[in-house]
Protein backbone atom coordinates (compact mmCIF):
# COMPACT_ATOMS: atom_id res chain seq x y z
CA UNK A 1 0.00 0.00 0.00
CA UNK A 2 1.55 3.37 -1.29
CA UNK A 3 1.31 6.68 1.42
CA UNK A 4 1.55 9.58 0.60
CA UNK A 5 1.96 12.81 3.50
CA UNK A 6 -0.76 15.51 3.83
CA UNK A 7 1.19 17.72 0.85
CA UNK A 8 0.74 14.52 -1.09
CA UNK A 9 4.87 13.67 -1.04
CA UNK A 10 5.40 9.74 -1.40
CA UNK A 11 6.21 8.02 1.74
CA UNK A 12 8.14 5.18 3.43
CA UNK A 13 5.55 4.29 6.33
CA UNK A 14 6.99 1.20 7.88
CA UNK A 15 3.97 1.14 10.37
CA UNK A 16 0.97 2.26 7.69
CA UNK A 17 -1.17 4.33 9.37
CA UNK A 18 0.42 5.33 12.30
CA UNK A 19 3.98 6.21 10.79
CA UNK A 20 1.85 8.83 8.34
CA UNK A 21 0.86 10.33 11.55
CA UNK A 22 4.13 10.60 13.08
CA UNK A 23 5.07 12.54 9.56
CA UNK A 24 2.52 14.54 9.40
CA UNK A 25 2.72 15.44 12.86
CA UNK A 26 5.66 17.01 11.87
CA UNK A 27 5.33 17.97 8.74
CA UNK A 28 1.91 20.13 9.31
CA UNK A 29 3.24 21.33 13.24
CA UNK A 30 6.57 22.72 11.87
CA UNK A 31 5.35 24.91 8.79
CA UNK A 32 2.72 26.42 10.81
CA UNK A 33 5.17 26.88 13.54
CA UNK A 34 2.95 24.50 15.88
CA UNK A 35 4.04 22.81 18.75
CA UNK A 36 2.73 19.47 17.81
CA UNK A 37 5.32 18.81 15.74
CA UNK A 38 7.43 17.36 18.61
CA UNK A 39 4.19 14.49 18.36
CA UNK A 40 6.24 12.77 15.94
CA UNK A 41 9.05 11.93 18.76
CA UNK A 42 6.14 9.57 20.39
CA UNK A 43 6.98 6.93 16.83
CA UNK A 44 10.58 7.18 18.24
CA UNK A 45 10.52 3.39 17.70
CA UNK A 46 8.89 3.55 14.45
CA UNK A 47 11.28 2.41 11.85
CA UNK A 48 10.25 4.39 9.03
CA UNK A 49 13.76 5.89 7.70
CA UNK A 50 11.57 9.78 7.34
CA UNK A 51 10.17 9.57 10.97
CA UNK A 52 13.77 8.89 11.99
CA UNK A 53 15.10 11.56 9.97
CA UNK A 54 12.57 13.95 11.35
CA UNK A 55 12.97 12.71 14.94
CA UNK A 56 16.88 13.77 14.45
CA UNK A 57 15.41 16.98 12.80
CA UNK A 58 13.62 17.92 16.40
CA UNK A 59 16.34 17.33 18.33
CA UNK A 60 19.12 19.27 16.57
CA UNK A 61 16.18 22.24 16.52
CA UNK A 62 17.47 22.15 20.83
CA UNK A 63 20.53 24.51 19.78
CA UNK A 64 22.37 22.75 22.51
CA UNK A 65 26.10 21.27 22.94
CA UNK A 66 23.94 17.94 23.12
CA UNK A 67 21.61 18.49 20.47
CA UNK A 68 23.54 16.45 17.74
CA UNK A 69 24.56 13.50 19.49
CA UNK A 70 20.92 13.87 20.82
CA UNK A 71 19.85 13.10 17.07
CA UNK A 72 22.42 10.74 15.88
CA UNK A 73 20.82 7.61 17.19
CA UNK A 74 18.02 8.31 15.24
CA UNK A 75 20.26 9.27 12.05
CA UNK A 76 21.49 6.20 12.31
CA UNK A 77 18.48 4.45 11.82
CA UNK A 78 17.35 6.56 9.05
CA UNK A 79 20.32 6.43 7.21
CA UNK A 80 20.11 2.15 7.87
CA UNK A 81 16.63 1.92 6.39
CA UNK A 82 17.23 4.50 3.28
CA UNK A 83 18.10 2.13 1.02
CA UNK A 84 14.18 1.02 0.75
CA UNK A 85 13.13 5.48 1.21
CA UNK A 86 12.21 6.92 -1.78
CA UNK A 87 14.64 9.15 -3.12
CA UNK A 88 13.09 12.54 -1.50
CA UNK A 89 13.38 10.60 1.45
CA UNK A 90 16.99 10.14 0.94
CA UNK A 91 18.33 13.38 -0.06
CA UNK A 92 16.16 14.65 3.01
CA UNK A 93 18.07 12.54 4.98
CA UNK A 94 21.04 13.34 3.77
CA UNK A 95 20.75 16.51 4.56
CA UNK A 96 19.87 16.23 8.13
CA UNK A 97 23.39 14.49 8.12
CA UNK A 98 24.76 17.00 6.87
CA UNK A 99 23.91 19.54 9.60
CA UNK A 100 24.74 17.41 12.31
CA UNK A 101 28.26 17.11 11.59
CA UNK A 102 27.98 21.06 10.64
CA UNK A 103 28.21 21.13 7.02
CA UNK A 104 25.43 23.86 6.43
CA UNK A 105 26.83 24.91 2.99
CA UNK A 106 25.73 21.03 2.03
CA UNK A 107 22.84 21.27 3.82
CA UNK A 108 21.44 23.95 1.57
CA UNK A 109 22.77 22.83 -1.64
CA UNK A 110 20.68 19.80 -0.62
CA UNK A 111 16.93 21.46 0.56
CA UNK A 112 17.67 23.53 -2.84
CA UNK A 113 17.55 20.63 -4.83
CA UNK A 114 14.74 19.48 -2.97
CA UNK A 115 12.66 22.69 -3.49
CA UNK A 116 13.17 22.13 -7.23
CA UNK A 117 12.19 18.68 -7.80
CA UNK A 118 9.69 18.21 -4.87
CA UNK A 119 8.42 21.35 -4.73
CA UNK A 120 5.50 20.36 -2.02
CA UNK A 121 8.33 19.13 0.47
CA UNK A 122 7.90 22.10 2.38
CA UNK A 123 8.90 20.64 5.91
CA UNK A 124 12.62 20.55 3.71
CA UNK A 125 11.96 24.12 2.06
CA UNK A 126 11.25 25.53 5.72
CA UNK A 127 14.28 23.79 7.35
CA UNK A 128 16.67 25.43 4.04
CA UNK A 129 15.25 28.62 4.78
CA UNK A 130 16.13 28.08 8.34
CA UNK A 131 20.18 27.13 7.51
CA UNK A 132 20.02 30.22 5.07
CA UNK A 133 18.67 32.60 8.26
CA UNK A 134 21.05 31.21 10.56
CA UNK A 135 24.31 32.28 7.72
CA UNK A 136 23.08 35.42 6.26
CA UNK A 137 21.88 34.20 2.92
CA UNK A 138 18.50 36.42 2.99
CA UNK A 139 18.24 35.63 -1.32
CA UNK A 140 18.38 31.83 -0.39
CA UNK A 141 15.50 32.04 2.12
CA UNK A 142 13.92 34.04 -1.28
CA UNK A 143 14.78 31.39 -4.21
CA UNK A 144 13.66 28.10 -1.98
CA UNK A 145 10.03 29.80 -1.48
CA UNK A 146 9.69 30.91 -5.08
CA UNK A 147 11.04 27.67 -6.23
CA UNK A 148 7.88 25.94 -4.83
CA UNK A 149 5.55 28.45 -5.44
CA UNK A 150 4.35 27.26 -8.49
CA UNK A 151 3.29 24.05 -6.94
CA UNK A 152 2.05 24.74 -3.82
CA UNK A 153 0.28 28.04 -3.88
CA UNK A 154 -2.52 26.32 -2.24
CA UNK A 155 -0.46 26.09 1.42
CA UNK A 156 -1.14 29.57 2.99
CA UNK A 157 2.11 28.81 5.36
CA UNK A 158 4.52 28.79 2.05
CA UNK A 159 3.11 32.60 1.07
CA UNK A 160 4.54 32.97 4.97
CA UNK A 161 7.80 31.46 4.22
CA UNK A 162 8.06 33.77 0.77
CA UNK A 163 7.13 36.90 2.55
CA UNK A 164 10.04 37.11 5.08
CA UNK A 165 12.28 36.29 2.16
CA UNK A 166 11.08 39.32 0.62
CA UNK A 167 11.29 41.15 3.90
CA UNK A 168 15.26 39.57 4.38
CA UNK A 169 15.91 40.95 0.75
CA UNK A 170 14.30 44.44 1.53
CA UNK A 171 11.82 43.45 -0.96
CA UNK A 172 8.81 45.02 1.47
CA UNK A 173 6.33 45.40 -0.87
CA UNK A 174 6.48 42.24 -2.25
CA UNK A 175 6.76 40.70 1.52
CA UNK A 176 3.24 42.55 2.91
CA UNK A 177 1.23 41.43 -0.56
CA UNK A 178 2.79 37.87 0.63
CA UNK A 179 2.32 38.22 4.33
CA UNK A 180 -1.46 39.63 3.52
CA UNK A 181 -1.90 36.35 0.82
CA UNK A 182 -1.06 34.23 3.88
CA UNK A 183 -3.55 35.94 6.22
CA UNK A 184 -6.01 36.26 4.03
CA UNK A 185 -6.18 32.52 3.33
CA UNK A 186 -5.45 31.61 6.40
CA UNK A 187 -5.98 33.91 9.57
CA UNK A 188 -3.83 31.81 12.03
CA UNK A 189 -0.61 32.16 10.64
CA UNK A 190 2.04 33.39 12.98
CA UNK A 191 4.90 33.48 10.31
CA UNK A 192 3.39 35.84 8.06
CA UNK A 193 2.61 38.28 11.07
CA UNK A 194 6.05 38.16 11.94
CA UNK A 195 7.23 38.96 8.34
CA UNK A 196 4.49 41.65 8.42
CA UNK A 197 5.47 43.00 11.78
CA UNK A 198 9.11 43.30 10.38
CA UNK A 199 7.74 45.17 7.63
CA UNK A 200 5.97 47.79 9.73
CA UNK A 201 8.67 47.57 11.78
CA UNK A 202 11.44 48.38 8.98
CA UNK A 203 8.73 51.19 7.50
CA UNK A 204 8.61 52.98 10.44
CA UNK A 205 4.67 52.18 11.25
CA UNK A 206 5.04 51.98 14.74
CA UNK A 207 1.46 52.44 15.92
CA UNK A 208 0.44 50.30 12.59
CA UNK A 209 2.41 47.11 13.88
CA UNK A 210 1.90 47.39 17.49
CA UNK A 211 -2.17 47.29 16.68
CA UNK A 212 -1.85 44.65 13.94
CA UNK A 213 0.04 42.44 16.05
CA UNK A 214 -2.18 42.57 19.08
CA UNK A 215 -5.03 42.26 16.57
CA UNK A 216 -3.51 38.89 15.65
CA UNK A 217 -2.03 37.93 19.06
CA UNK A 218 -5.19 35.80 19.95
CA UNK A 219 -4.67 33.07 17.28
CA UNK A 220 -1.01 32.91 19.04
CA UNK A 221 -2.07 29.63 20.82
CA UNK A 222 -0.42 25.41 20.22
CA UNK A 223 2.18 27.28 18.94
CA UNK A 224 6.09 26.21 19.56
CA UNK A 225 7.89 28.61 22.64
CA UNK A 226 9.85 30.46 19.65
CA UNK A 227 6.87 31.22 17.04
CA UNK A 228 4.90 32.75 20.51
CA UNK A 229 7.30 34.40 22.45
CA UNK A 230 9.17 35.79 19.42
CA UNK A 231 5.70 37.23 17.95
CA UNK A 232 5.34 39.25 21.40
CA UNK A 233 8.76 40.16 21.34
CA UNK A 234 7.90 42.03 18.15
CA UNK A 235 5.25 43.76 19.82
CA UNK A 236 7.91 44.95 22.58
CA UNK A 237 9.87 46.19 20.09
CA UNK A 238 7.06 48.44 19.00
CA UNK A 239 6.15 49.59 22.77
CA UNK A 240 9.43 50.52 23.31
CA UNK A 241 9.95 52.74 20.11
CA UNK A 242 6.12 54.16 21.01
CA UNK A 243 7.65 55.04 24.80
CA UNK A 244 4.99 52.48 26.34
CA UNK A 245 7.38 51.34 29.08
CA UNK A 246 5.11 49.58 31.45
CA UNK A 247 3.83 47.97 28.95
CA UNK A 248 6.89 46.61 27.55
CA UNK A 249 8.00 45.39 30.94
CA UNK A 250 4.83 43.57 31.07
CA UNK A 251 5.12 41.94 27.89
CA UNK A 252 8.89 40.63 29.10
CA UNK A 253 6.99 39.17 32.23
CA UNK A 254 4.30 37.63 30.99
CA UNK A 255 4.69 36.99 26.99
CA UNK A 256 8.30 36.34 26.60
CA UNK A 257 10.67 35.19 29.49
CA UNK A 258 9.64 32.24 31.07
CA UNK A 259 7.59 29.84 28.32
CA UNK A 260 10.49 27.48 27.90
CA UNK A 261 13.25 28.82 29.49
CA UNK A 262 16.03 26.06 28.47
CA UNK A 263 15.15 26.72 24.95
CA UNK A 264 17.91 28.77 23.14
CA UNK A 265 15.61 31.08 21.30
CA UNK A 266 13.70 32.03 24.16
CA UNK A 267 16.89 32.90 26.30
CA UNK A 268 18.30 34.85 23.13
CA UNK A 269 14.82 36.54 22.83
CA UNK A 270 14.82 37.54 26.57
CA UNK A 271 18.64 38.92 26.25
CA UNK A 272 18.27 40.59 23.66
CA UNK A 273 15.10 42.66 24.84
CA UNK A 274 16.79 43.20 27.94
CA UNK A 275 19.32 44.91 26.34
CA UNK A 276 17.06 46.96 24.34
CA UNK A 277 15.30 48.04 28.01
CA UNK A 278 18.53 49.55 28.81
CA UNK A 279 19.61 50.99 25.78
CA UNK A 280 16.09 52.99 25.72
CA UNK A 281 16.48 53.81 29.52
CA UNK A 282 14.46 51.46 30.65
CA UNK A 283 14.95 49.86 34.31
CA UNK A 284 14.81 46.00 33.68
CA UNK A 285 15.47 45.73 37.69
CA UNK A 286 16.90 42.38 38.48
CA UNK A 287 15.48 40.54 35.59
CA UNK A 288 18.99 39.80 34.41
CA UNK A 289 20.04 38.02 37.53
CA UNK A 290 16.85 35.56 37.17
CA UNK A 291 18.07 35.31 33.39
CA UNK A 292 22.01 34.48 34.10
CA UNK A 293 21.58 31.00 35.41
CA UNK A 294 19.69 29.34 32.43
CA UNK A 295 22.73 31.43 29.91
CA UNK A 296 25.57 30.08 32.40
CA UNK A 297 24.67 26.57 30.74
CA UNK A 298 25.51 27.43 27.28
CA UNK A 299 29.73 27.93 27.89
CA UNK A 300 30.30 24.97 25.51
CA UNK A 301 27.17 24.85 23.02
CA UNK A 302 28.92 26.96 19.98
CA UNK A 303 26.28 25.92 18.16
CA UNK A 304 25.70 29.37 16.45
CA UNK A 305 27.77 32.18 16.62
CA UNK A 306 24.26 34.80 16.83
CA UNK A 307 23.52 32.43 19.72
CA UNK A 308 26.82 32.83 21.60
CA UNK A 309 27.00 36.11 21.23
CA UNK A 310 23.78 36.90 23.06
CA UNK A 311 24.47 34.51 26.00
CA UNK A 312 27.88 36.43 26.59
CA UNK A 313 26.26 39.37 26.53
CA UNK A 314 23.82 38.52 28.89
CA UNK A 315 26.14 37.51 31.60
CA UNK A 316 28.46 40.03 30.94
CA UNK A 317 25.43 42.16 31.68
CA UNK A 318 24.42 40.10 35.13
CA UNK A 319 27.91 40.39 36.14
CA UNK A 320 28.76 36.89 35.80
CA UNK A 321 32.41 35.46 35.85
CA UNK A 322 30.97 32.97 33.11
CA UNK A 323 31.26 35.92 31.02
CA UNK A 324 34.57 35.67 31.11
CA UNK A 325 34.80 31.88 30.13
CA UNK A 326 32.77 32.22 27.49
CA UNK A 327 34.67 34.82 25.95
CA UNK A 328 37.96 32.82 25.92
CA UNK A 329 35.87 29.61 24.64
CA UNK A 330 34.64 31.96 21.77
CA UNK A 331 38.10 32.52 20.97
CA UNK A 332 39.18 29.48 21.01
CA UNK A 333 36.47 27.68 18.81
CA UNK A 334 36.54 29.54 16.10
CA UNK A 335 39.55 29.02 14.72
CA UNK A 336 38.31 25.29 14.79
CA UNK A 337 34.57 25.62 13.69
CA UNK A 338 33.78 23.72 10.67
CA UNK A 339 34.74 25.44 7.30
CA UNK A 340 31.37 26.03 5.88
CA UNK A 341 31.00 28.67 9.04
CA UNK A 342 34.15 29.13 9.88
CA UNK A 343 34.75 32.68 8.80
CA UNK A 344 31.47 34.11 10.26
CA UNK A 345 32.64 32.72 14.00
CA UNK A 346 36.71 34.13 13.43
CA UNK A 347 35.79 37.39 11.52
CA UNK A 348 32.58 38.66 13.01
CA UNK A 349 31.61 36.23 16.14
CA UNK A 350 34.94 37.11 17.62
CA UNK A 351 35.25 40.60 17.04
CA UNK A 352 31.68 41.35 17.87
CA UNK A 353 32.26 39.13 21.01
CA UNK A 354 34.61 41.50 22.48
CA UNK A 355 33.41 44.38 21.53
CA UNK A 356 30.17 43.22 23.46
CA UNK A 357 32.13 42.10 26.73
CA UNK A 358 33.80 45.56 26.60
CA UNK A 359 30.61 47.38 26.14
CA UNK A 360 28.84 45.21 29.51
CA UNK A 361 32.20 45.93 31.12
CA UNK A 362 32.05 49.50 30.21
CA UNK A 363 35.12 49.58 28.12
CA UNK A 364 33.25 52.25 25.35
CA UNK A 365 36.58 52.04 23.37
CA UNK A 366 36.48 48.52 23.45
CA UNK A 367 33.38 48.24 22.45
CA UNK A 368 33.85 50.43 19.41
CA UNK A 369 36.76 48.86 17.92
CA UNK A 370 35.03 45.28 18.48
CA UNK A 371 31.51 46.11 17.57
CA UNK A 372 33.32 48.00 14.46
CA UNK A 373 34.96 45.59 12.85
CA UNK A 374 31.81 43.47 13.02
CA UNK A 375 29.41 45.58 11.88
CA UNK A 376 29.94 45.29 8.05
CA UNK A 377 29.71 41.83 8.35
CA UNK A 378 27.29 40.97 10.98
CA UNK A 379 24.35 39.79 8.42
CA UNK A 380 27.06 36.58 8.26
CA UNK A 381 26.13 35.59 11.72
CA UNK A 382 22.26 35.69 10.68
CA UNK A 383 19.51 36.58 12.27
CA UNK A 384 16.97 39.00 11.47
CA UNK A 385 17.76 43.05 10.42
CA UNK A 386 15.48 43.39 13.51
CA UNK A 387 17.62 41.19 16.01
CA UNK A 388 20.95 42.13 14.68
CA UNK A 389 19.74 46.23 15.12
CA UNK A 390 20.54 45.32 19.06
CA UNK A 391 24.36 45.17 18.00
CA UNK A 392 24.35 48.29 16.27
CA UNK A 393 22.38 49.57 19.59
CA UNK A 394 25.18 48.65 21.44
CA UNK A 395 27.56 50.12 18.63
CA UNK A 396 26.11 53.45 19.05
CA UNK A 397 25.72 54.06 22.81
CA UNK A 398 29.43 53.01 22.87
CA UNK A 399 30.04 55.86 20.99
CA UNK A 400 27.45 58.21 22.39
CA UNK A 401 29.45 57.06 25.85
CA UNK A 402 32.80 57.55 24.88
CA UNK A 403 31.92 60.90 24.24
CA UNK A 404 34.36 62.07 21.89
CA UNK A 405 34.23 64.56 19.20
CA UNK A 406 34.47 62.05 16.42
CA UNK A 407 32.41 59.56 18.46
CA UNK A 408 29.64 61.51 18.63
CA UNK A 409 29.83 62.62 15.15
CA UNK A 410 29.15 59.44 13.82
CA UNK A 411 26.67 58.81 16.51
CA UNK A 412 24.48 61.44 15.19
CA UNK A 413 24.74 60.31 11.31
CA UNK A 414 23.69 57.13 12.04
CA UNK A 415 20.63 58.08 14.60
CA UNK A 416 19.49 60.81 12.23
CA UNK A 417 19.24 58.12 9.36
CA UNK A 418 17.51 56.13 11.63
CA UNK A 419 15.00 58.64 13.11
CA UNK A 420 14.73 59.65 9.50
CA UNK A 421 12.70 56.35 8.51
CA UNK A 422 11.46 55.92 11.88
CA UNK A 423 9.52 59.16 12.87
CA UNK A 424 6.79 57.64 15.19
CA UNK A 425 9.98 56.48 17.17
CA UNK A 426 10.39 58.51 20.93
CA UNK A 427 13.12 56.48 21.55
CA UNK A 428 15.21 57.55 18.65
CA UNK A 429 13.77 61.16 18.83
CA UNK A 430 15.14 61.52 22.58
CA UNK A 431 18.42 59.69 21.74
CA UNK A 432 19.13 62.06 18.83
CA UNK A 433 18.51 65.19 20.62
CA UNK A 434 20.61 64.28 23.67
CA UNK A 435 23.69 64.03 21.06
CA UNK A 436 22.68 66.99 19.05
CA UNK A 437 22.70 68.96 22.35
CA UNK A 438 26.12 67.64 23.13
CA UNK A 439 27.39 68.47 19.44
CA UNK A 440 26.35 72.00 20.24
CA UNK A 441 23.06 71.84 17.72
CA UNK A 442 19.58 71.87 18.10
CA UNK A 443 17.43 69.44 17.93
CA UNK A 444 15.28 68.97 14.92
CA UNK A 445 11.87 67.63 14.18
Amino acid sequence: MSFTDSLGNPVTADDGAASLRAIDAFVEGFISCEARAVDALAAADDTSPLVQAYCATLHLFAESKHAAANARPFLAQAQAGAARATPRERRYIEAVAAWARGDIARAIALHQELAREHPRDLASLKLGQYHCFNTGDCPGMLRLALAALPAAADVPYLHGMAAFGYEQCHLMREAEASARQAIAMRRKEPWAHHALGHVMLTEGRLAEGLEFMRAVSDTWTGLNSFMVTHNWWHVALFLIDLGRDAEALEVYDRRVWGVVPDYSQDQIGAVSLLARFELADIDAGDRWQALAPWLATRLDDHVLPFLDLQYLYGLARAGRPEADTLLQRIEAFAPTAPPSTRDAWQRVCVPAAIGLHAHARGDHAGAVEGLGLALPRLVEIGGSHAQRDLFEQVYLDALVRLGTEASLTGAQGILQQQRNGQPESLRLRRQAGAVMNRLGLPAFD
